[in-house]
């Protein structure tokens, strides 16, 4: 997993005014937490962190003030809803070699078998524990040749080394459902119009 080092300043303004002002600098307000210790509220550059948050469970190497360098992974992400840029960002500590619970992208391969079949993902992410430094970008599943019924199970799933899961085994993380037949709904119609008529 790629190590993306930040520049962060410590804040000491609080409250909706001192964020609007964080923001029009392109800045980002967070705040980074762990280890028992008290939150460390914080100022980031707002297009470092954005391309840096693309990685899903990005390790973050901060340099704060130029004084010390900690790791972290972010744990929570809020943007402006309609303009899609950062307004706050959670930040947790971690040490290497520390277990960390994250949940990794699913990411389906391959054809359904014929037959018009749609794939749903049950669920997006997969909850695992890794190593803070070595936390997978995401876990791939064939789905090759599955028909109607056919699932897929957490258990299923090849992990890489050091990740173990975070959920049921036996939860279900993809399936395969067949297509919605559009007559049914005319059909269930025609009936109830014959039995007005009657």
């Amino acid at each position: 997993m790629s190590e993306v080092k930040i520049s962060a300043a410590t804040r000491t303004e609080f409250g909706k005014g001192a964020a609007r002002r964080i923001r029009r600098d392109n800045k980002v307000p967070g705040v980074l937490y762990g280890h028992g210790s008290d939150p460390l509220h914080l100022t980031f550059p707002g297009h470092e962190l954005l391309l840096a948050l693309r990685t899903p469970n990005v390790l973050i190497s901060l340099d704060i003030d130029g004084k010390t360098s900690e790791l972290a992974i972010p744990k929570a992400v809020q943007r402006d809803p309609l303009k899609g840029f950062l307004e706050h960002v959670d930040l947790l500590l971690v040490k290497r070699g520390e277990k960390v619970q994250v949940e990794i992208p699913v990411v389906a391969e391959g054809e359904l078998a014929p037959g018009g079949y749609l794939l749903e993902h049950v669920l997006d992410a997969l909850p695992v524990e890794a190593e803070a430094t070595h936390i997978p970008e995401n876990v791939t599943v064939s789905v090759e040749g599955l028909e109607a019924g056919a699932s897929v199970l957490a258990k299923d799933i090849a992990l890489p080394n050091g990740v173990t899961l975070a959920v049921e085994e036996d939860a279900v993380v993809l399936q395969v459902l067949a297509a919605q037949a559009e007559e049914a709904p005319e059909g269930a119609e025609g009936e109830g119009e014959e039995a007005a008529e009657a």
